[in-house]
């Protein structure tokens, strides 16, 4: 079981755990996705997953900018999930597990 599993594990369902953990893994870990959001306009937002304090929201729409279709696609293709449902679990669980993953603002080092 890895980072993911076992902070989101009682706390989202399967089917979206099996997405955010594919997501964060494919992409780079924390970091990766971290540096995803900023360079696409959104480090405001995933700042405030990784430090102390609220986490902003996103929105589907945002996910789907960051991500773009080809990802959005893969993604569903590799969890099963429907294309429709993709951007909306990551819009709705990953703040929660950026922020659960990076205690006192730091990313995990392993």
């Amino acid at each position: 079981m890895g980072l993911l599993d076992g902070i989101l594990g009682g706390v989202i369902g399967a089917e979206a755990l099996s997405l955010v953990k594919g997501y964060v893994d494919k992409h780079g870990g924390i970091d990766g996705v971290v540096a995803e959001f900023e360079k696409t306009g959104y480090g405001q937002q995933v700042k405030s997953w990784v430090g102390d304090g609220s986490n902003l929201p996103i929105t589907a729409d945002d996910v789907k900018k960051v991500l773009g279709s080809e990802k959005i696609k893969e993604l569903a293709a590799s969890t099963g999930l429907p294309v429709d449902k993709v951007a909306e679990y990551l819009a709705q669980h990953l703040p929660t597990a950026i922020d659960t993953a990076t205690p006192g603002g730091t990313p995990p080092t392993n």
